[in-house]
C-alpha cells in the first residue's frame, strides 16, 4: 500500500485547518455553521475521488458509497464512519498544525506558547513513537485529530480502494457527522436509509486498539433557585444561588467517583458547566459507569448531595434534570461477536499487536449500535485529546488506513 502515508497526512494537514468547533448552547443542526464548511467539502472530494453519490443532506449528514468489487453475492454492507467537530473546550480557530519529523524522544516545545511542552513523562504513548513523525499544534489551539485523524483516513482509503478494484470487498458506505462532541452526532441519522449492516467509527486512540465497550452515560442539570435583592438591603431576605451552588461542588467526592481519581472500569461524576446568578445557578454534569443500572446510584447521590446543600437555606429550591447520553455499546456487540473478531484480523493483518481496553468517553458508534446498527470504534491516532497537547503519529494513521482496507476485506472473505 505504498503512498498512504503522504496522502493521509497532506490531508490531515489541511482538515485541521478547518474551525469546526461545535456549541452545546446552540439551537440549530448541526449546531455551528463552520462544520458544514467542511461537510460540503468532503462531500465535493470524495465525488472527486469517483465516489459518484457523495452528497451532503440537509442536516449535514455526508456519505457515499465505495460499490462492491467483489462477484460473491450477500456479501454484508459496513459503514465507516468519523465526526468532523472538535470540542468546544478549547479553540480550534487558526489551528497551526506541526510536523516534528522522525521525533528522537525530546520534550517537544510548541513555540506558540512555550510554556507549553510534550514530555514523554506525561504522556508515555509518545516512548513507542520514536522515529515517528509527530503532529501537534503551535500551543494555542486544540489539533482536531478527533476526529479529523479518522475522516482523513476513511477518505485516504476510499481512494485507494477506488483505485484499486482488484481488491474484493462487498459494498462500503461511508458518514461524516457533526456535533458528535456535544452528543448529536445521530440526532437526525436514519439507519435504514444508511444502508449498512455494520460499521465502525475510526475515532481511537494509539495503534492498534480495538474498542467494544464504552461508558453508559447520562446529563445532569441542578439547578438552584434564590432571591436577589438589592445587596445593601439584603439582610434577612437574599439567598444567594451562587453560595448554594458552591456548596453543592464542594460536597462532590473528590478522592473517588470524580475523573481525577478513577480509572479502567470505574464511573465518575463531573460538574463541568456552571451558568451563575445571584437568583439562579445551574450546575450541569455528566455521569458515566460502564454499568448501566449505577448510573441510577449516582444520580441519586447527586440528588441527596444537592438537597443537603440546599437545606442550609431554608427558602431556596432546586429543581434536577436528567437527559440519557448514550449507552454502553458491548450491551449490544455481544450480540454480533464477528464485527469485533473480523476488526482484530483487520489489526493483525496491518502487521499491529491488537490492543483492547474499554472507552472511558463514548462515540457515534456507542448511540448507532442501539439503533440496530452495530459499530465498534477503531483506533484512529488520537492523544491528549481536547488539549493544547494533543498528537498524533503520521504511521499510526497509515496503519489505521491499512486496517481499514483489511477490514474491507476480511467481510468478504468471511462472507459464505
Amino acid at each position: 500500500m505504498a503512498g498512504l502515508e503522504e496522502s493521509v497526512l497532506a490531508r490531515f494537514l489541511r482538515y485541521v485547518t478547518y474551525d469546526t468547533q461545535s456549541d452545546e448552547a446552540s439551537e440549530t443542526y448541526p449546531s455551528t455553521a463552520t462544520q458544514l464548511v467542511l461537510l460540503r467539502d468532503l462531500a465535493a472530494e470524495l465525488a472527486s475521488a469517483g465516489l459518484e453519490d457523495a452528497a451532503i443532506d440537509e442536516h449535514g449528514y455526508v456519505t457515499a458509497t465505495i460499490p462492491a468489487t467483489s462477484v460473491k453475492t450477500g456479501v454484508p454492507t459496513i459503514g465507516l464512519i468519523a465526526h468532523v467537530d472538535t470540542s468546544p473546550e478549547m479553540s480550534g480557530a487558526n489551528v497551526k498544525p506541526i510536523v516534528h519529523r522522525r521525533y528522537d524522544g525530546r520534550d517537544l516545545v510548541l513555540p506558540d506558547d512555550p510554556a507549553v511542552v510534550l514530555r514523554v513523562t506525561d504522556c508515555p504513548p509518545l516512548a513507542s513513537c520514536i522515529g515517528d513523525d509527530i503532529v501537534t499544534a503551535s500551543g494555542t489551539t486544540l489539533l482536531g485529530a478527533d476526529n479529523k485523524a479518522g475522516v482523513a483516513e476513511i477518505v485516504t482509503a476510499a481512494a485507494y480502494l477506488v483505485a484499486h478494484p482488484d481488491i474484493p470487498h462487498g459494498p462500503i458506505r461511508i458518514l461524516f457527522t457533526p456535533d458528535e462532541e456535544i452528543g448529536r452526532g445521530t440526532k437526525h441519522f436514519e439507519v435504514g436509509r444508511f444502508g449498512a449492516q455494520y460499521a465502525y467509527t475510526m475515532d481511537g486512540g494509539g495503534r492498534g486498539e480495538v474498542e467494544s465497550e464504552s461508558f453508559s452515560a447520562d446529563a445532569m442539570t441542578v439547578t438552584f433557585h434564590g432571591f436577589n435583592t438589592h445587596p445593601g438591603y439584603a439582610k434577612g431576605r437574599m439567598v444567594n444561588a451562587i453560595k448554594i451552588a458552591a456548596d453543592f461542588v464542594h460536597l462532590l467526592p473528590r478522592d473517588t467517583l470524580s475523573p481525577e481519581s478513577t480509572e479502567s472500569y470505574e464511573g465518575f461524576v463531573h460538574p463541568y458547566i456552571v451558568r451563575a446568578g445571584v437568583d439562579q445557578t445551574a450546575v450541569k454534569l455528566i455521569v458515566r459507569d460502564f454499568d448501566t443500572a449505577r448510573l441510577h446510584d449516582k444520580e441519586a447521590l447527586i440528588e441527596r448531595l444537592a438537597r443537603e446543600a440546599a437545606a442550609a437555606y431554608p427558602a431556596a429550591r432546586i429543581e434536577i434534570a436528567v437527559e440519557e447520553q448514550y449507552r454502553n455499546m458491548r450491551e449490544v456487540l455481544d450480540r454480533h461477536p464477528q464485527v469485533v473478531e473480523y476488526a482484530r484480523e483487520a489489526v493483525r493483518r496491518a502487521g499491529v499487536e491488537v490492543c483492547e481496553r474499554p472507552i472511558r468517553g463514548g462515540t457515534d458508534g456507542s448511540r448507532l449500535s442501539f439503533m440496530n446498527l452495530p459499530t465498534p470504534n477503531l483506533f484512529a491516532g488520537e492523544h491528549n485529546f481536547h488539549s493544547r497537547l494533543e498528537w498524533i503519529s503520521v504511521q499510526d494513521m497509515e496503519k489505521a488506513v491499512q486496517v481499514i482496507v483489511h477490514l474491507c476485506r476480511v467481510w468478504e472473505e468471511r462472507c459464505a
